[in-house]
């Protein structure tokens, strides 16, 4: 940022001089930023205006080819079919039996039973009807194809009978009737809407490619599966939704995945319900267009986990989406060799519960980031949070970042510098901010701990930053403004970039340096004359200086500043309420002067013309 650049050169210029006279130099430092808050409104205004459409767009895509009756049938219409070895026998209309490889020509519901060595189940029907099979206990295997194969229908359901485990295992090698072609490239395959349901079991071990793919949609009702994939785990080209079911992905590429080349408007995720556990070396939910969640238990490891390093061409990000990712429930735990979620259009967050490791970013949007509600907590991250707009409303987020906890810039996300592409390369504009309206947040950075390379408006809520303890960076840094109105807001850390809001706040603030590093873990104590506690918190790395703003600091009135010390109170975070200090050395007092009071000096340019008391 251009901060940080005029302090590199205010260092080299005052080392210079200084070495040169063997004089006393001093140095000012003026930022000159313009207040640009109209354009963070006007931009706010957009993205609730737009939020009804989106709402409209997530409705339409939950429309899917799944109806209640494809799960009922007449069982005295039911075909069996018997696998025997190298043998298929049927008995019923509907079916033709060609050595080991059946074909299904007619809508209708069948039940497979047995194990085939090396044969194929085919589905080929110009009926307008839904094709059922019944996999009651079967172990097929082909070594030239896919073993379950639907060549035409208009849907078919699986259908996993009770108390049954099923198999369904490809070779590494397909065999086609002409070079050109490219399917079926999966274990089970169909060219068109699929869907599996019932409580027994289902192994899929695709060898070849994928495990489960469709050429249009894949709805999973219920079942446990369990896919093993040379590619991807499985792939709706339309779409996948996940209504319920446990499901278990290994995956040398993408779990799942939904894209369509032929048609950039489908290729989404909807997860309703389940369990799902995926392992894969790239994406774990890679979609198209939008992911969706409301709801189920969801553990994702990709690209190996938050410490693997990755090449330059590689993604193996948690949740991936190229439009948009919006999430209204569900538990997470996510740990990714690349970002944890990811979107390059935005992300929405409405609830959920959240854990995650990334070896780059835990949240990711290019465009838009907004959380309304949720507990996220991010353990491992380059940088914690990051897009050109984020917009927080309520929630829990606790961020422990190698870089930027909370980063807010525009451009293309490259990867952190720990991850696949280098680092991040952003720009700066008004156009780019942080609209903080309620939540609570805690941040650990080691690079800044809230990074605005726009403007920062803040109405309500409370923030906590453990910036960083070298001095290029600062526990808080933006281009523009940062205008707070209302809310709680303390940065504890190194001196050299230290900031404070806006002196246009409707909120008082202070920015408070230290003649010394303070130890990782002490007190710092500001009370009013009356012994009010205003302050007492226990930063978790070393600070030489701390911003607080706070509706409990008065114009006119006079504070007085404690380091050290001990407090009954409550502690979460470093925060301690509703106890008592004592024992404390007393750094100074001050009073509050305008709407930034700057006590003490330090390196940085300081509080945007805040007043020394």
């Amino acid at each position: 940022m251009v901060r940080k650049i005029v302090f590199l050169l205010i260092l080299v210029l005052v080392f210079t001089l200084t070495a040169c006279a063997g004089s006393t130099v001093e140095t000012a430092a003026v930022v000159n930023a313009a207040q640009n808050t109209n354009t963070a409104l006007v931009e706010a205004t957009a993205v609730s205006t737009a939020a009804g459409s989106v709402a409209e767009a997530l409705a339409e895509k939950s429309k899917v080819h799944e109806d209640a009756e494809d799960y009922v049938w007449d069982s005295s219409t039911v075909v069996p079919i018997q696998l025997s070895g190298n043998s298929i026998t049927v008995d019923g209309a509907g079916v033709t039996v060609d050595g080991s490889k059946a074909t299904i020509s007619s809508a209708g519901t069948y039940s497979i039973s047995g194990s085939l060595e090396d044969g194929q189940i085919i589905v080929s029907t110009e009926d307008e009807d839904v094709v059922r099979l019944i996999l009651n206990g079967v172990d097929v295997h082909s070594s030239t194809s896919a073993p379950i194969y639907v060549m035409n229908a208009d849907e078919t359901v699986i259908i996993l009978a009770e108390n049954t485990a099923n198999a369904v295992t490809d070779g590494t090698a397909y065999v086609f009737e002409t070079a050109e072609e490219q399917e079926p490239n999966a274990a089970i395959f169909s060219n068109s809407n699929l869907s599996i349901y019932g409580s027994g079991s289902l192994t899929v071990n695709g060898n070849f490619n994928d495990g489960i793919s469709s050429d249009d949609g894949i709805v999973i009702a219920s079942g446990t599966i369990t896919i093993n994939a040379a590619d991807d785990g499985m792939r709706g080209k339309d779409y996948l939704v996940v209504k319920d079911g446990n499901i278990t992905v290994n995956a040398q590429a993408n779990g799942l995945k939904s894209d369509d080349e032929e048609d950039a408007t489908k290729g989404y995720i909807s997860i309703e319900a389940g369990i799902i556990n995926i392992t894969s070396a790239g994406d774990a939910i890679h979609a198209q267009t939008d992911v969706m969640v409301t709801g189920g238990e969801i553990t994702l490891s990709s690209g190996g986990s938050s410490s693997s390093r990755l090449d330059g061409t590689s993604s193996a990000k948690g949740i991936k989406a190229a439009a948009r990712v919006n999430i209204d429930g569900g538990t997470f735990t996510i740990d990714s060799a690349d970002d944890a979620i990811h979107t390059n259009g935005s992300l929405t967050i409405n609830g959920g519960t959240f854990q995650i490791k990334s070896g780059d970013d835990g949240m990711h949007a290019d465009s838009t980031l907004e959380i309304n509600d949720g507990d996220i907590k991010v353990a491992e991250s380059y940088e914690g949070i990051e897009s050109a707009v984020i917009t927080i409303n309520n929630g829990t987020i606790k961020i422990v970042s190698s870089d930027d906890g909370i980063n807010v810039a525009g451009g293309n996300d490259g990867s952190g510098m720990q991850g696949p592409g280098g680092q991040d390369a952003f720009g700066s504009s008004g156009n780019y901010y942080l609209s903080i309206n309620g939540g609570y947040v805690v941040v650990d950075a080691a690079g800044d701990g809230v990074d605005v390379n726009g403007a920062i408006e803040m109405t309500d809520g409370v923030v906590l930053v453990n910036g960083p303890t070298e001095q290029m960076n600062g526990a808080l840094d933006y281009d523009v403004s940062f205008n707070i109105t209302s809310g709680f807001f303390v940065a504890a850390g190194s001196s050299g970039m230290a900031m404070a809001p806006d002196p246009s706040s409707g909120q008082s603030s202070a920015l408070i340096y230290f003649t010394a590093p303070q130890p990782a873990g002490s007190l710092v104590h500001i009370q009013n004359s009356a012994g009010e506690d205003i302050l007492t918190f226990a930063p978790t790395k070393t600070y030489q200086s701390l911003t607080i703003s706070s509706p409990k600091l008065v114009n006119g009135t006079t504070y007085e500043i404690f380091t050290g010390g001990s407090s009954t109170g409550s502690v979460n975070d470093g925060l301690y309420q509703d106890g008592s200090y004592a024992s404390g050395t007393q750094y100074t007092s001050f009073t509050v002067s305008g709407t930034v009071t700057m006590v003490g000096s330090g390196v940085g340019g300081g509080g945007r013309g805040g007043r020394r008391p």
